[in-house]
């Protein structure tokens, strides 16, 4: 089967590539704007007659696109996440190829939801924020595009590899500068909100398993189960051997701030930093993962204490 995996530097498109390429009957290349792709092409900028001369000469049986931005303003995200998606399914409609279509979604998609209730992929999508606005815009495309497509919507990916800019990343950071530091506590902010996290292994299992299946239109991945980021806090806390107290901190007045990851409050400490979650999905989040299960067999297996472990594992090297 040849693939074609657009984005395979990012944080879940590296994990997607790692587990195409352990597959013997797979045969892959990538594309991407790095140096290291084998074909190099911007999505957000080329043409997609030019993308469509490639497919039609390398004839994938699947593509999938894991490429996108999760920070920047609404013309970056837009640009990015949306007429990058747009090329590529103008590209694929003009080929010969008859390639399936893979697009990974996300979770802030839906928007805010009930606390204690699970959201399902009949949900009407209601997003916070403009990453959201702009990956859900992306979704429709593909949804109306006509092609044989599935969109993943994952939830929020954890494990190696996690972005230092994300929150558990922040929090990992937040750690071990305090056990750098010998400071015997840590005050953080932003810690009541709920997300369902996943690995981003077994996002990459998913995905495989997307590609190799006849299911379409959207399916949620997720553990299914939301986990309050203080918690996830005290679990990085034991794996990573802090002894120190951990204090939450109120979060100071004005729209999506919060001093997430200062272990001091002195005045050189204090300034805050973005809200730890500022995807516009209110305080909870939990995945229906049910459609996962009976359309592509898949459930995720790896804990999210393994998960922090190796967040952890990472953070740890930098001291």
């Amino acid at each position: 089967m040849r693939v074609l995996l657009i984005g395979a530097n990012g944080f879940i498109g590296r994990f997607v590539a790692d587990r195409l390429l352990a597959d013997p009957a797979v045969q892959l290349t990538a594309l991407g704007r790095g140096d290291d792709a084998d074909v190099r092409f911007d999505l957000a900028t080329g043409s997609p007659g030019a993308l469509t001369r490639f497919l039609d000469a390398v004839h994938p049986g699947v593509v999938i696109n894991c490429a996108g931005a999760t920070r920047g303003g609404a013309r970056d995200l837009t640009r990015h996440n949306t007429v990058a998606v747009a090329t590529v399914c103008e590209a694929l409609r003009r080929s010969g190829c008859g390639a399936r279509l893979v697009q990974i979604g996300c979770g802030s998609e839906y928007g805010p939801s009930q606390p204690g209730s699970s959201t399902a992929e009949d949900a009407v999508p209601r997003p916070g924020g403009p990453y959201g606005v702009s990956k859900l815009a992306a979704t429709e495309l593909v949804l109306g595009s006509g092609l044989d497509a599935v969109v993943l919507r994952v939830f929020s990916p954890a494990g190696p590899g996690t972005p230092a800019g994300s929150p558990l990343g922040r929090l990992a950071e937040a750690m071990r500068r305090a056990m750098q530091s010998g400071d015997g506590e840590l005050k953080l902010g932003g810690l009541g909100v709920q997300r369902d996290f996943v690995d981003v292994r077994d996002v990459a299992r998913a995905v495989h398993a997307a590609s190799l299946s006849a299911a379409q239109g959207v399916i949620n991945i997720g553990s299914g189960r939301a986990v309050r980021l203080r918690d996830a806090a005290a679990v990085l806390a034991r794996v990573a051997g802090y002894g120190g107290a951990l204090h939450e901190l109120d979060a100071p007045p004005g729209p999506l701030r919060s001093a997430i990851g200062h272990p001091r409050a002195d005045s050189e400490h204090a300034a805050p930093v973005a809200y730890p979650y500022p995807d516009g999905c209110g305080s909870w989040q939990q995945a229906d993962v049910r459609t996962a299960r009976d359309r592509l067999g898949w459930r995720p297996r790896i804990n999210l204490e393994e998960s922090l472990a190796d967040i952890w594992m990472e953070a740890a090297c930098r001291i």
